[in-house]
């Protein structure tokens, strides 16, 4: 029975390498000489440090700017609200969404049971299996997936015939 997942997965090379390049940029930029401030990864926990809140929202400009390009989609960037201490130093952090929350799965497996094609749902942890007797109806099913705006970024794996 042909059948595909829906996924919402993040590239950890790509990250890794968007986390690089604005250390990079960072060191590079005027604005920021003898200044403090840190960008610190911990998988997909993102912390910015710095100064004040005028160069943490710089930080930040230039980390999600470097994310975006290198492919990852601002759907999976959840920022957080900035810590600013009473002395005027700031830490953020800047979260980065990977596999479907229960919740996403529901409304794509809910949208999927509308289009009224031949083919059922299965929630399966943080992803959601497709399956049909058509490939044609699986053809149809990702056509309308991607015409529809979900919360999270979507990508299609294991389409089996």
């Amino acid at each position: 029975m042909p059948s595909f997942d829906i996924v919402s997965k993040v590239n950890t090379m790509e990250l890794d390498n968007a986390i690089n390049q604005a250390r990079k940029e960072l060191l590079g930029r005027f604005d920021f000489r003898g200044v403090r401030a840190e960008i610190a990864v911990d998988k997909f926990e993102i912390t910015l440090t710095a100064q004040d809140q005028f160069k943490l929202r710089a930080l930040e400009e230039i980390v999600v700017g470097k994310l975006a390009k290198r492919g990852i989609s601002p759907k999976c960037v959840d920022r957080k609200e900035p810590e600013i201490s009473s002395v005027g130093h700031g830490r953020q952090v800047i979260k980065i969404k990977d596999g479907l929350d229960s919740t996403v799965a529901k409304e794509v497996a809910f949208f999927v049971r509308e289009t009224k094609l031949k083919v059922t749902t299965q929630i399966q942890g943080d992803e959601v299996r497709v399956s049909g007797k058509s490939r044609d109806d699986l053809q149809s099913v990702i056509a309308a997936i991607r015409g529809h705006e979900f919360p999270a970024d979507l990508q299609f794996i294991n389409f089996r015939d």
